[in-house]
């Protein structure tokens, strides 16, 4: 399951090979890269400005962008949005400027793109500090370390990408205005799925708008990152942000100035997702929602440890040995289920498992067809116990 040559794709069932298999790998969590009413919208856009205008956005932008960043900026209660190619553009281009010559403070656990983005920074002057994981307490002393009046910058992420875990952002957000950190937010896995006004029945909250909105929080000295190519499956990112900071990094971040636009296509895919998400986002997510609490519980019906303790559509599984990874990976591949493996050193050893992904495209069959392949895998190989998880936290 590394470097596949996926040939055919029928839902979420692809072939590699001659093996069909249940696609858990996918980050298309709301489906919307099988929706007949997304891909419509793409040949009427590719008419209008063919595939690719390919001015960067700076010599020209094309009006679907402004439409973009205007109906982004709604969706995300911000004051202001930039939309860029990629996340990690935005990283390695973005936390440097704002880093400046000061200090740059990560999660120990952020994406390894944030860490790329911090190497950077750190590269042209800036100071690299670490703090242990979703630990308020130890940022707040690495913050108490660094002398007041000198530019400070806290990256980490949103949604974890492993964990499926979300931070307390309201207590982070906090310290950091305490200390007048200025607060940046990767949740590349959480726009889409999580959002305002969530409620024990319903904890993804409503419309998708990302984690700012989930925790109740404000984008007071916090710039937000996020990305379209998970949830909307389109080639797109942004940052919600204030206009002034908006218009500084139109001439400070290199992939305004030089960065073709992202196609068409992508442009198109937003634009309907926008609409989907309106109209029936919030059903969306509920499916989405249903399956994820059915996997959930059968792990915990099994025993077996997650690290997921929020019940987000990133369900990790970590193995008891690590050396049982390869066998694993067989294991599931033959049974038709596609994951995410996570080995060693990509993860620490005592972390090494697989992923899984639910979307809202997975049928119910699917996920039946998954928890019997759990409940057989369980049986073959050791995987960690629900009560290691319980001991730990």
């Amino acid at each position: 399951m590394y470097d596949a040559t996926v040939d055919e794709v029928r839902g979420r069932r692809i072939r590699v090979g001659g093996q069909w298999l249940v696609d858990w790998a996918s980050c298309n969590y709301l489906g919307l890269d099988l929706d007949p009413e997304v891909m419509a919208a793409i040949p009427p856009l590719v008419e209008r400005w063919g595939t690719h205008p390919s001015w960067s956005r700076l010599l020209g932008n094309p009006r679907p962008y402004l439409e973009i960043e205007e109906r982004l900026t709604e969706l995300l209660g911000a004051p202001d949005t930039l939309v860029l190619p990629t996340i990690t553009h935005i990283h390695m281009s973005v936390i440097p400027v704002l880093a400046g010559t000061g200090h740059v403070v990560m999660d120990a656990q952020a994406h390894k793109t944030i860490y790329d983005g911090c190497a950077v920074a750190r590269g042209r002057g800036a100071t690299m500090h670490r703090f242990r994981a979703d630990d308020v307490e130890h940022l707040e002393e690495v913050l108490a370390g660094i002398p007041a009046g000198e530019q400070v910058l806290v990256a980490m992420d949103g949604v974890n990408s492993m964990t499926g875990n979300a931070p307390d952002l309201v207590r982070f957000a906090e310290v950091c205005r305490r200390h007048d950190a200025l607060l940046y937010v990767d949740d590349a896995h959480g726009f889409g799925v999580v959002g305002e006004s969530p409620t024990a029945a319903n904890p993804y909250g409503l419309r998708g708008n990302s984690i700012v909105r989930h925790a109740g929080e404000t984008y007071d000295n916090l710039v937000l990152v996020g990305g379209f190519s998970k949830a909307y499956s389109s080639l797109l990112a942004f940052l919600a942000l204030p206009t002034w900071l908006k218009d500084h990094l139109k001439v400070a971040a290199p992939p305004y100035l030089y960065s073709g636009p992202s196609p068409t296509a992508s442009l198109a895919t937003v634009l309907a997702g926008f609409d989907v998400n309106e109209r029936r986002g919030d059903a969306l997510r509920q499916d989405l929602l249903r399956r994820t609490r059915r996997v959930l519980g059968h792990l915990d019906a099994l025993g077996v440890r997650t690290p997921n303790r929020s019940g987000f559509p990133i369900i990790e599984v970590p193995l008891a040995r690590a050396e049982d990874i390869d066998a694993v990976g067989d294991f599931l591949f033959d049974r038709g289920v596609y994951v995410t493996l996570a080995a060693y050193p990509l993860v620490p050893r005592d972390q090494v498992g697989f992923r899984v992904q639910t979307t809202a495209a997975n049928t119910d069959e699917e996920v039946e067809e998954l928890c019997e392949t759990l409940s057989e895998l369980a049986r073959r190989f050791p995987l960690q116990e629900a009560e290691q998880q319980d001991a730990a936290a």
